[in-house]
């Protein structure tokens, strides 16, 4: 397993670490198989979007942020309830394949780490198999 360290600069953001992912897939040696790439975070979640037009990113944060806000009548009493939230909506992992030795991903896909509590030091934790 690689531990990925991301620092994250903005309450809610959407940070592209798709070449720091390649990168462990290609050092993992693995030739064929899947990569798992992990959140250990309750506020930080991990998806696969487009990562060519940054409004695409733009777009998801405005449309969570709406969906859920971050004030309501929420039971947790931290002030990050809204972030538990979208980290559920999301989702902790993604398992993308590993072909050729390479991460394989569509002609604009991207990986993204989340941030939806920030800004923080956060970690990815990407197993190659």
């Amino acid at each position: 397993m690689r531990v990925l360290a991301v620092d994250t600069r903005r309450r809610e953001e959407l940070v592209d670490v798709t070449e720091r992912v390649r990168e462990a897939v290609r050092a993992s040696g693995v030739a064929e198989g899947a990569c798992l790439v992990y959140s250990p975070h309750t506020t930080c979640a991990v998806t696969v979007n487009e990562g060519w037009d940054p409004a695409v990113t733009a777009d998801a944060v405005t449309y969570l942020a709406d969906a859920v806000p971050r004030t309501g009548s929420y039971a947790h009493a931290e002030g990050n309830s809204d972030a538990h939230i979208k980290t559920m909506l999301v989702g902790s992992s993604v398992t993308l394949p590993v072909s050729g030795g390479d991460l394989r991903l569509g002609r604009w896909q991207a990986v993204f780490l989340c941030e939806f509590d920030g800004p923080r030091h956060r970690e990815l934790w990407v197993t190659v198999g």
